[in-house]
């Protein structure tokens, strides 16, 4: 035990956390299991480390353990924890866990055994913590951990501290809001690296932006899809193929039968493989209100800017980036569907948004709502589109 604890105490004095992310308040932390899920690359492990480090400090109380570690390979976790619950832990930090046999019924395990014990673990975002793991879906408490929005990059740029607004906040005071933003840093130059490179907080490591998340994509692929939904290897060259099409093309209505003719698979395989890339957070799909998976989606999306960058950085169409934005954005705290008056989007099943000046659209809806790109303050039912950041 003593080289985890020193393992834990050596990561906890020396983690960067720049920023505070806004989901450490909103976790309730008196679950005594929670699951923290999110793509590869949002920070995951840095921020159990920011929280041993914020509530413990080196308080061998609790312990931060990745699932890396070639001692579980022939020690259960049960074992590990009692131990670890005997010398007086009360809280453990469990990273990548999914790569542990059986995670699921050890933990349930754990957690009727040791009733003082608190588990926080991380997991990826293709796990369906409350829908797959029938040993722990009635105690689990599950919350997931996004990218950086752009309030966290620009307090992280600019050294700022601006504070996050709900969607109906940002409709009913935008102005002022902005106004008051404006009056202490110039929002748009930042916005456009946040586009760009600001969404995996690995773009503060000293190495390239767009290799490091070609490979964390293709990570996702190898790892998040493959080895978690337990998909032969072979077919990853279809999964990457399907990948590559879809973002070249969105956002567009999937032609699944001319894809699956091109992947050389079956529609309903298709179909799947969206749903998974979907889940490990490389695509977004869009809906009609009541419409959901397995229904073939209205639109798929390229999941955030960032991987449209990666994918062709020469040919970005920013009408479709700022699309994109918007929708990752939004889809953070609310619902994001087509909308039906021809606009881009219906959110929270009654506010329809369109991405552009209200000049560009004319009178399709009176009621409609646009999201504004390229200016600093917006006026009336024109918000700026970078102010949609704030959400989170």
């Amino acid at each position: 035990m003593e080289s985890f604890y020193k393992t834990h105490q050596y990561l906890v004095e020396h983690v960067q956390s720049p920023v505070r992310r806004l989901l450490m308040d909103e976790i309730d932390w008196n679950h005594r299991l929670i699951g923290i899920k999110g793509s590869r690359g949002v920070g995951k492990t840095t921020f159990l480390l920011h929280y041993a480090k914020e509530n413990f400090g080196i308080d061998k109380s609790c312990l931060y353990v990745n699932f890396n570690h070639f001692y579980f390979s022939n020690h259960s976790l049960v074992e590990f924890v009692e131990k670890f619950y005997n010398q007086g832990g009360k809280t453990l930090l469990l990273d990548q866990i999914f790569k542990y046999p059986d995670w699921s019924k050890e933990l349930r395990i754990c957690y009727d055994r040791f009733p003082e014990l608190h588990i926080i673990f991380s997991g990826s975002s293709v796990m369906r913590l409350k829908e797959e793991n029938e040993d722990i879906q009635d105690i689990v408490a599950s919350y997931n951990l996004r990218g950086f929005s752009f309030r966290e990059f620009l307090n992280l740029q600019a050294q700022t501290n601006f504070q996050h607004y709900t969607l109906n906040e940002l409709i009913v005071g935008h102005e002022q809001i902005a106004a008051e933003i404006c009056s202490q840093i110039k929002p748009l130059p930042f916005f456009q690296n946040y586009l760009q490179h600001g969404f995996y907080p690995f773009f503060l490591e000293n190495r390239n932006f767009s290799e490091n998340l070609l490979k964390t994509m293709n990570m996702m692929l190898e790892v998040d899809i493959l080895l978690i939904k337990q998909i032969d290897l072979k077919y990853l060259s279809k999964i990457r193929k399907l990948l590559y099409l879809l973002m070249l093309n969105a956002p567009a209505a999937p032609n699944v039968s001319q894809l699956s003719i091109e992947i050389e698979t079956s529609r309903a395989t298709i179909m799947n493989y969206i749903k998974n890339l979907k889940d490990a957070r490389l695509l977004n799909m869009l809906y009609a209100e009541g419409d959901n998976y397995p229904k073939k989606p209205n639109l798929v999306y390229v999941q955030n800017t960032n991987l449209m960058y990666a994918i062709s950085p020469e040919g970005i169409d920013k009408e479709v980036e700022h699309k994109t934005f918007f929708y990752n954005a939004l889809h953070a705290k609310y619902k994001v569907n087509v909308s039906k008056y021809h606009l881009d989007f219906l959110i929270d099943h009654q506010y329809h948004f369109q991405c552009s000046s209200k000049s560009d659209v004319g009178k399709q809806y009176t009621k409609a709502l646009y999201a504004v790109p390229d200016i600093e303050i917006g006026s009336k039912t024109e918000i700026p589109l970078w102010l949609f950041g704030f959400i989170y």
